[in-house]
């Protein structure tokens, strides 16, 4: 390595502090005559390189921003767009002030806290890495990319950084409402969003299969099965297609809590988006006096079928009596439960096994719609207490 002279300066000389070729506080040979050229030349390429791997234009920089696991797209861990991954933020210097940038930056409404960017999932994977630096923001600028920064050194995962922010109740960025147009029902069809008063057809170019998710969701259906690009002639659009593109992790309660951007396309109808969801999920008792007791059958793919009994036990009661908002589930003897009589037709699931915590039967594990090894003999019965008016459920 080049060992560079430091000693006072003469008129002539060449300082690296204020020169944008060379990294902040290294000095360079001080005039012409305590250096020959080969040596000033292998200072400037030496200078050169080290800022190349060193300075904020290369490791420092990055180009979006986002906040990921929260309820919405204005809450959750901050994580900024570094080249082709995303990174995390330490919370070395992050403030209310940081969180009034950020808040801001993404179009959302007041800051509300910051808190540990460890209570939103999913887990941080472990070769995530952390950006090089920590943000020191006075809560005026227009994003953290104006803030003045430290390095973040020796931050781990478990400083990562969370943001709560209020939540525009309406988005401009986002669509205003959605919905599946063409099928043969309302969870099925071609993806249109309300867009500024006007409906729009969605390409598939801009679309992902956890935006599907988000739809289903959205719409009360059930579980995304599949999206694709294309309709045939008489399902495709024909007014606007969307001028902007939805980034969903999956997870989201509506497109609005997506990140939205301008994106601009030259897409046809020809690439409409075509989003298939299963039917919302519904079960109910049959057979016995009231809602609260009987044969168990749930819904599927519109046809109603019953529930295998193998692996079901007082867990799985519990969670069918609190969806149905009956009470605690009773646990009857077996001649009880056969008055019910079998049921006909499908039996839909088999082998369920609930914690008893799940808000909704979908929620249990279980075996493959339609797949089972039983006859109705084996059909489930409820039983649950009646949920007395003013009493809640414990």
């Amino acid at each position: 390595m080049l060992l560079l002279q430091t000693r006072p300066l003469s008129r002539g000389a060449l300082v690296a502090q204020n020169s944008p070729l060379l990294p902040w506080g290294l000095l360079a040979a001080s005039d012409s005559s305590s250096a020959s050229p080969v040596a000033w030349l292998m200072a400037l390429l030496f200078s050169l390189i080290l800022a190349i791997y060193t300075g904020p234009g290369i490791l420092g920089s990055f180009s979006r921003v986002r906040l990921v696991g929260g309820d919405h797209r204005c809450e959750g861990r901050v994580e900024l767009q570094q080249d082709d991954e995303w990174v995390t933020v330490c919370d070395d210097y992050w403030n209310m002030d940081s969180v009034a940038v950020l808040c801001r930056e993404l179009g959302c409404g007041a800051a509300r806290k910051t808190m540990s960017g460890t209570v939103y999932g999913p887990v941080t994977p472990k070769d995530q890495k952390v950006f090089i630096h920590s943000f020191r923001c006075n809560g005026i600028e227009e994003s953290l990319s104006q803030c003045e920064r430290e390095d973040a050194i020796g931050c781990s995962h478990v400083e990562d950084v969370g943001v709560v922010c209020e939540r525009e109740s309406h988005s401009p960025s986002g669509p205003e409402s959605v919905r599946l147009a063409d099928g043969p029902g309302r969870c099925q069809g071609r993806v249109e969003v309300k867009f500024q008063g006007e409906w729009s057809s969605v390409c598939q170019a801009g679309w992902s299969f956890a935006a599907a998710k988000v739809v289903c969701r959205q719409l009360g259906c059930g579980r995304a099965t599949l999206t694709r690009r294309g309709c045939n002639k008489a399902t495709q659009g024909q007014g606007a297609i969307w001028q902007r593109k939805a980034s969903c992790s999956g997870q989201e309660v509506s497109l609005q809590d997506c990140l939205s951007e301008v994106w601009e396309h030259n897409c046809t109808h020809n690439e409409d988006v075509w989003v298939e969801c299963e039917d919302p999920f519904a079960l109910k008792l049959v057979g016995g006096r009231s809602h609260c007791e009987g044969r168990l059958e749930v819904l599927h793919k519109g046809e109603w079928g019953s529930v295998c009994d193998d692996g079901w036990g007082q867990d799985a009661d519990r969670v069918v009596c609190r969806q149905l908002g009956c009470g605690q589930p009773l646990s009857p003897p077996v001649k009880v439960r056969r008055r019910f009589g079998p049921g006909v037709g499908r039996i839909w699931l088999d082998d369920v096994k609930c914690s008893g915590k799940e808000p909704s039967l979908e929620q249990c594990l279980h075996r493959s719609w339609g797949y089972h090894n039983c006859n109705h003999r084996e059909d489930v019965a409820v039983v649950c207490e009646e949920q007395q008016s003013g009493l809640p459920d414990a």
